[in-house]
């Protein structure tokens, strides 16, 4: 992954997770050393450093959720924990010296684009500003946890987390404890601390399909074959890209085939859940497919215990030791867990984002998020956004749509280096018609099949997942059309730069 930038700009990167370091990496192997990335927290990793639930660990292989030009021949397991990712990521940091050129504990709160210079100012909560010709944001989607409306949550008095939130100084030995949510983290954390629990509620809203995950230890063999023989890595990397790839036509076009798949899970179910009014809430009653479908082999086990109370009741209030659901009843409790998920549809939020003629990115998305191809904004110069709109994936890894972000993002500052002190911005004929067809895609998907999810935004708009194949995106993103482009000059001479 290298570039030729014979003009090489001054750029801003929010965010240090999987998406910026990525960008770092490609922007300093083209030789730009203008170079900073504005981090919120203490240290690298994004969601992989935030999440460190018991259990936590990827549902995409290994040797597919890292970089194809930094690849890992020793991963333990078949699925990475988030100990083994976060390491991952820290390696990158270090083989690709990036660690002078992150700003920690730099949360940002406006970003503003400068029509006099072509520049983008933003500004921190410790009150720095920072300048840059070019901006792009790598905040991710899972990165704002979303707590729960419950009235009276506050009151509570005993310890209450979010799981990406995980206080490991509480212990659960012989607590009660409820936990809110049967999410992706949920069904990872429940198995792990179900043993150690004296009680534990599972509130529940809607039940989850889950699926056997086929996850191992490597052999010591295995990953000197990895090693030593390139070519069986990059071959086993290329037939995992394939089985999932497929998978897409399943999610997009012929939704019957995962009614196959739904079989498999209500047969598992079935075969470790024996209470039957817990078997029957455990069968979700939507199609497969359209909420995010789980990977598991200790779920049902987990909810199975007899210490275990799966409530699908709605929950009405919280006071000081307990919880009232709907039907009036009230569970005392010493531990709250939310598995609540996060905000994915709200993309930028909190951050306040002005581009041209001071148009606030807030009001262009009134009516839901836009994006020419998931990067760009019509109105907002030189700011390219890294898994944007339309880019999550429910059938690969999201780290082979970022690589493709990243060679779109190169090419649009090659083609900026045409044009000197220029600022490139979207049309916005052409940023209307991609989301059409974007959104013409995703009609007959199965996350139209009527269920409620994270991937539609409060207007009901799937403003979150790719509806198609992943080399069709790294096809479309494969070069900037300047013709999609104006190229706007500065209204005045922008000032020297260090």
């Amino acid at each position: 992954m290298a570039y030729s930038l014979p003009h090489k700009p001054s750029v801003l990167i929010i965010g240090a997770g999987f998406g910026g370091i990525g960008m770092a990496i490609a922007l300093k192997k083209a030789g730009v050393h203008h170079l900073t990335l504005l981090e919120k927290a203490g240290g690298i990793g994004g969601t992989w450093r935030d999440n460190t639930y018991p259990g936590a660990a990827c549902d995409v292989q290994s040797h597919l959720y890292s970089y194809s030009f930094e690849p890992r021949h020793d991963w333990r397991r078949k699925f990475g924990t988030q100990p083994e990712i976060l390491e991952y990521i820290e390696h990158c940091v270090h083989k690709y010296q990036l660690a002078s050129h992150i700003r920690f504990n730099q949360p940002v709160t406006s970003a503003t684009f400068d029509d006099r210079t072509n520049q983008w100012r933003v500004v921190t909560e410790t009150g720095k500003e920072f300048c840059a010709d070019v901006l792009i944001t790598a905040t991710g989607q899972l990165n704002r946890p979303a707590w729960p409306a419950l009235q009276g949550l506050e009151r509570f008095r005993g310890d209450c987390f979010h799981s990406a939130r995980w206080d490991h100084d509480v212990s659960f030995r012989n607590k009660r404890v409820a936990v809110i949510g049967t999410g992706a983290s949920a069904i990872q954390f429940v198995p792990e601390i179900v043993s150690e629990a004296g009680h534990l509620d599972l509130y529940q809203r809607s039940a989850a399909w889950v699926l056997p995950k086929p996850d191992r230890t490597f052999t010591r063999f295995e990953q000197a074959l990895f090693q030593r023989l390139p070519l069986w890595d990059r071959g086993y990397r290329g037939l995992l890209y394939w089985k999932n790839e497929s998978r897409a036509l399943a999610f997009t076009r012929f939704s019957w085939i995962l009614e196959l798949f739904a079989r498999q899970a209500i047969r598992e179910a079935r075969r470790w859940v024996t209470d039957p009014d817990k078997l029957r809430r455990l069968i979700p009653d939507y199609r497969i497919g359209c909420k995010r479908i789980l990977i598991s082999n200790d779920w049902y086990r987990a909810v199975n215990q007899p210490h275990v109370n799966l409530i699908s009741d709605e929950i009405t209030n919280v006071d000081e030791t307990g919880i009232v659901s709907a039907t009036g009843e009230r569970r005392p409790v010493d531990i709250i867990v939310l598995g609540t998920g996060f905000r994915a549809s709200e993309f930028l939020s909190p951050i306040h984002i002005t581009g041209r003629h001071g148009q606030s990115l807030n009001e262009a998305w009134s009516q839901g998020a836009k994006a020419f191809k998931g990067i760009s904004v019509s109105g907002f110069p030189n700011l390219f956004m890294l898994y944007g709109p339309n880019t999550n994936l429910a059938h690969s890894s999201i780290l082979f749509m970022l690589e493709s972000q990243y060679r779109y993002i190169m090419s649009a500052l090659q083609a900026l280096a045409r044009y000197p002190q220029a600022a490139m911005d979207v049309r916005e004929d052409r940023q209307t018609r991609y989301c059409q067809v974007i959104q013409q895609g995703l009609k007959g998907s199965v996350w139209e099949a009527g269920c409620s999810s994270w991937y539609l935004d409060k207007q009901g708009n799937n403003t979150v997942n790719w509806p198609g194949f992943t080399f069709s995106y790294r096809f479309a993103t494969r070069s900037v059309d300047t013709a999609d482009y104006q190229f706007l000059r500065p209204l005045a001479e922008p000032p020297d730069r260090d």
